[in-house]
């Protein structure tokens, strides 16, 4: 942020305490805001009413009420302000409340005053935390219309103009000015990580890096160092100092991709790093403040892990203050002809060919293929019928299990796909046993495809190294000794 900028931004502190008030008020003055102060909520009313702010800085407990009613006061008046709240240590219900309901961020007392110089300057970026209401898209109902593609180019790497995709794309742009974690919950395949880049790009935090990180892919010993960094000498091979990915994401945004494939004692870590925004690398002493959005994304029901206590409840509570829910390919088959040309030009570009003319003919078989495994399974579809298709159009072999594609009227919405199991088909005596086998004939066919390379095969079927490992022992599937370390990557 640009010193001007720094001396035209307004701050209100609101605190309770006189001694931490004039500490905070202190410590703002001397990195150049213009700051006023309050020791109650009414008294910020009064200041709100006749002043406008950049950011306001407040308490969660005051004499005469809680922090919590300034937040919605901003909100509910479509304010500019964007609001920080301070919560009592240990209270991360409060925490979490406060940013489901608008708050910008947070910071837990007894505060770091380097960590709140920081959460201050992200408050004051850009200026305006509360979306103002857009004027309504024409044919289209108000509920899904407040935002157009066009208006956030960051966002136009999402294909598709179905409903279910303008409302991803609409609540991508009211998250995407919050320090809020999101979670991203989707079927393997769906473009989670698009989603992700697309939210960091809408953020402010465009400009800093965005870290993805595969979380079923680190071998578990690794886990610690790989996330938090490592000194020298702190174990084996390590000859010098290494950052972490909390490190490198340091004013940008760190996306956890299968985040329920982490170990549970790796889970307690991470929840310690997001509640103190602080790390300790691996044999260092000291702790390092840092300074990053958490975006996580999972195939998986959490909650379900939770129960089952496979994941712990206060890191899925932390995780998913935000949850953006991705559809499936079988849920927006009116998106097809619009995925399709942007993949096709796509794999045209990198295979240095003119991309071939997709006819309805060929439309209406990729429409009948189930697309179980969404976009990417598209996407592989494509890629081999360019490489089978002779002459300018797209050629390929249709599929009998789905109907075929109709195109629907603007706005009206399709059922969801039917079951690849049709109504004549007799119903297993054993489903598991059945599901096992049709699991173990797609797993076979896919490692002999990848030469056993369980790597490769991991990332054909979008699930995890440990995943993949785990089914194969489950359903004794012999792999070649070779196999084991031929191309495979740890």
């Amino acid at each position: 942020m640009s010193a001007s900028a720094t001396a035209n931004a307004s701050i209100l502190v609101v605190d309770d305490e006189p001694d931490l008030r004039t500490l905070y008020e202190l410590t703002l003055l001397r990195e150049g805001y213009r700051v006023e102060t309050a020791a109650s909520v009414s008294e910020a009313r009064q200041q709100l009413q006749v002043q406008r702010f950049d950011a306001v800085i407040t308490d969660m407990r005051l004499p005469d009420g809680f922090g919590m009613e300034l937040l919605r006061d901003l909100r509910d008046q479509q304010r500019r302000e964007r609001c920080v709240v301070m919560t009592a240590y240990g209270s991360a219900e409060n925490a979490v409340e406060a940013l489901r309901s608008g708050a910008f961020d947070y910071l837990t007392k007894p505060v770091d005053l380097k960590q709140f110089r920081a959460v201050v300057a992200s408050a004051v970026q850009g200026m305006g935390g509360v979306l103002q209401p857009r004027a309504p898209r024409p044919g289209h109902p108000p509920a899904s219309s407040t935002w157009t593609e066009t208006q956030d180019p960051a966002l136009q790497g999402l294909i598709g103009d179905s409903e279910p995709m303008r409302n991803v794309k609409q609540r991508i742009a009211k998250v995407a000015r919050s320090m809020a974690p999101v979670l991203i919950h989707g079927e393997s395949g769906t473009g989670k990580e698009l989603v992700a880049r697309a939210l960091h790009a809408s953020s402010q935090r465009a400009d800093g890096p965005l870290v993805a990180v595969n979380c079923g892919a680190i071998p578990e010993n690794l886990l610690e160092a790989e996330f938090f960094g490592a000194r020298k000498g702190s174990y084996t091979g390590s000859t010098q100092d290494r950052d972490g990915y909390f490190q490198a994401a340091r004013g940008g945004t760190l996306f956890l991709d299968e985040i329920g494939d982490l170990p549970l004692a790796m889970q307690s870590k991470l929840l310690r790093a997001i509640q103190e925004r602080s790390v300790r690398p691996l044999g260092s002493t000291q702790e390092e403040s840092v300074d990053v959005r958490i975006v996580s994304a999972t195939h998986r029901d959490l909650a379900a892990d939770v129960q089952a206590g496979r994941f712990r409840q206060d890191l899925y509570y932390r995780l998913n203050v935000i949850e953006l829910l991705i559809p499936p390919l079988r849920e927006r088959r009116e998106d097809l002809p619009a995925l399709c040309e942007a993949l096709l030009a796509r794999i045209a570009h990198e295979s240095g060919i003119t991309p071939p003319r997709l006819t309805d003919a060929a439309l209406q078989c990729i429409a009948q293929h189930p697309l179980t495994g969404n976009v990417r399974e598209l996407e592989n579809l494509l890629h081999r019928a360019v490489a089978l298709s002779d002459g300018g159009e797209l050629q390929l072999e249709c599929a009998s299990e789905a109907p075929p594609f109709c195109p629907l009227p603007a706005g009206q919405a399709r059922p969801a796909a039917s079951s690849v199991v049709t109504a004549d088909m007799p119903l297993p005596h054993d489903l598991q046993a059945w599901l096992d086998q049709q699991e173990r004939e797609i797993l076979v066919r896919a490692l002999r495809e990848a030469g056993f390379n369980r790597t490769a095969t991991a990332a054909r079927l979008g699930i995890s190294l440990r995943q993949i490992r785990y089914r194969i022992d489950r359903l004794n599937i012999a792999v070649p000794q070779d196999g084991d370390s031929h191309g495979e990557t740890e």
